[in-house]
């Protein structure tokens, strides 16, 4: 009697802790997986010691934390920082940071962004070391493993498929592919066909990530490349080179309806498209409306010496960074980001998920 007591006993510990797991982990909080390039980038091209795409200099990350460089190639937030903060989102650590493991996965997702990275696996080669988004996805992959390893299958695919997911890149299968007369891509494909080119691919990529559990993922459109710094020094005016602001439209309209077709054709699928093209360019025409009073050359900057494409020790830097659009010769400041992510948010009607009284 009492060794079928002393067995019953036994039982009840091994359901209490079964069911006090399982409970624990449904109770999680939503956290997200982001795949991009240098606009999302939050530390991983940091490990690529190989990699010419790095944010590890001063004055990189000047206005976050200590102000020191963190691996964000701005000053301070990035536009996915700013949307997971307002939607109580946690900030999700680099995939290469060393501190990284499963509870800090199930705690805070993973950001797999890239410098450089690019649509296409050839983008950016020049930078010897980067991310392709198909290389990401195959670092979540790897990241999907270790969690069933850790919580078990049913359990893992009910916490990727509650996830959320951000996709944020293709202005590198532009500027660091297209336009550049040694890669292949720019003698193989017009306009057109390159753009083609391009969604074909980030269809069958956005597929692969269905298949893998996203189920609500925003992909996050292109701004006006044809305004960055870089493009606007390379015209003979300082102007906008609205040859490149069209590709990006044209871009962001081919993203958009494949988006569309694919929440409409993919089980359970919620993908939308962020758009904040238009936000960003009236910040670009018209800076002194938003609080700014530059929008054509960046913050850091060499002087003379332009373009650099990074920011560096040597760089001298505005006297207010409030008042600039952009940061270095590609990409914006910390104040240009909360514009264009307060954007996506309004035009996606995006609400809180998690509880957003706890700040970052």
């Amino acid at each position: 009697m009492e060794g079928r007591k002393f067995k019953l006993s036994n039982f009840a510990i091994v359901l209490a802790l079964v069911f006090g797991v399982a409970n624990r982990q449904c109770s999680c909080a939503v956290v997200q997986f982001i795949f991009g390039d240098s606009l999302s980038d939050v530390g991983n091209n940091e490990y690529l010691t190989k990699s010419l795409a790095r944010a590890a200099l001063p004055w990189y990350g000047i206005d976050l934390g200590s102000g020191m460089p963190n691996g964000r190639f701005t000053n301070g937030r990035t536009v996915a920082d700013i949307i997971g903060d307002k939607l109580g989102l946690p900030r999700p650590p680099a995939f290469l940071d060393p501190s990284l493991d499963e509870d800090t996965i199930l705690t805070s997702g993973v950001n797999y962004a890239s410098g450089g990275g690019g649509i296409l696996n050839e983008t950016s080669s020049h930078f010897i070391q980067r991310f392709s988004l198909y290389k990401q996805i195959e670092l979540f992959q790897g990241t999907q493993e270790l969690i069933r390893r850790k919580i078990g299958t049913e359990a893992a695919d009910h916490f990727f498929n509650r996830s959320r997911y951000v996709v944020a890149l293709g202005s590198n299968d532009f500027i660091n592919n297209y336009f550049i007369p040694f890669y292949a891509d720019s003698r193989n494909y017009n306009d057109n066909t390159f753009i083609d080119y391009l969604m074909t691919t980030l269809e069958a990529q956005l597929k692969l990530l269905h298949s893998l559990g996203a189920r609500q993922l925003t992909f996050f459109g292109l701004g006006p490349m044809g305004c960055i710094p870089l493009q606007r020094f390379m015209t003979s005016t300082g102007s906008c080179q609205e040859s490149t602001n069209k590709l990006a439209q044209n871009f962001n309209k081919a993203s958009a309806n494949l988006l569309d077709d694919l929440s409409n054709s993919l089980p359970n699928a919620t993908f939308k498209f962020g758009d904040a093209y238009d936000a960003f360019q009236s910040l670009i025409d018209r800076p002194y409306l938003y609080g700014f009073n530059n929008s054509h050359a960046p913050c850091c900057t060499l002087g003379r010496i332009r373009p650099t494409l990074t920011c560096t020790p040597l760089s001298t830097l505005c006297r207010d960074r409030s008042e600039y659009v952009f940061w270095d010769e590609y990409h914006p400041t910390d104040q240009a980001n909360e514009i264009i992510a307060n954007e996506i948010i309004k035009k996606l009607d995006m609400k809180p998920i998690n509880d957003t009284t706890t700040s970052p």
